[in-house]
């Protein structure tokens, strides 16, 4: 599972080295990808590093070498690796687990990972999913599943390793916990907040500050409505 700035990356990295034996430079991967800085590619050929599907050697300018593509590069088949995504989410207090009625069920697909500002869309044409209760899919808008890992949520009750619950939306009201994605290829689950012409993303997590951007940074793209919690 890859975000379409991870697949357009890896997509220009694989065709330039199959043109010229060499990978791209920094500066050309951020104007193939329409970037405004560096620092984007960087996180974005780490995120491709972690994923497996790139390797960085050591102690070699511009040393990149290309481990696996997607099958939507032609590479071949492989099993779901779920993404994550940074966040929180409500807590469920051990022993208190409410029996599901199996004909309210509804399957969502689990639509990856966000972690530490790893992007969560998706280009998996057949996500695993999960069952959901009914009851936390009230409201219009379509429903997705994510997988949270990293600890910045904790104190709102969303642990690493939960799976929670969005609405897809681009609203939102100061203080609900949401997916947003920043300068268009970052995305974290976190509070938001409006402060004038900026928006605060805050953590619920005291070892994280808030982060403050400009509105036209920011895309909300879901908002929390359910947290589900294997024990």
């Amino acid at each position: 599972m890859l975000t379409k700035k991870q697949l357009d990356l890896l997509d220009f990295i694989n065709k330039r080295m199959a043109r010229d034996g060499v990978p791209p430079s920094f500066d050309e991967m951020k104007d193939a990808l329409d970037l405004r800085s560096k620092s984007g590619i960087h996180r974005l050929i780490t995120a491709l590093e972690e994923r497996g599907f790139i390797r960085r050697l050591a102690h070699r300018a511009r040393a990149i070498e290309i481990v696996k593509l997607p099958e939507s590069l032609g590479g071949a088949p492989a099993g779901f690796s779920p993404r994550v995504i940074e966040g929180d989410r409500p807590d469920n207090t051990p022993g208190r687990a409410t029996e599901i009625n199996t004909l309210d069920v509804t399957e969502l697909p689990i639509m990856g990972r966000i972690a530490a500002g790893v992007p969560i869309e998706s280009i998996n044409d057949e996500p695993p999913g999960i069952a959901v209760p009914g009851m936390m899919l009230k409201g219009q808008g379509r429903h997705y599943a994510l997988e949270v890992r990293g600890d910045s949520m904790i104190e709102a009750g969303i642990n690493d390793g939960d799976v929670v619950v969005i609405r897809e939306t681009s609203d939102a009201a100061d203080g609900d916990i949401v997916v947003a994605q920043i300068e268009g290829y970052e995305a974290t689950l976190k509070r938001f907040r409006r402060k004038g012409e900026m928006i605060v993303l805050e953590a619920a997590n005291p070892a994280y500050e808030p982060r403050v951007l400009p509105r036209g940074d920011v895309n909300v793209q879901g908002r929390l409505v359910g947290l589900i919690r294997t024990y």
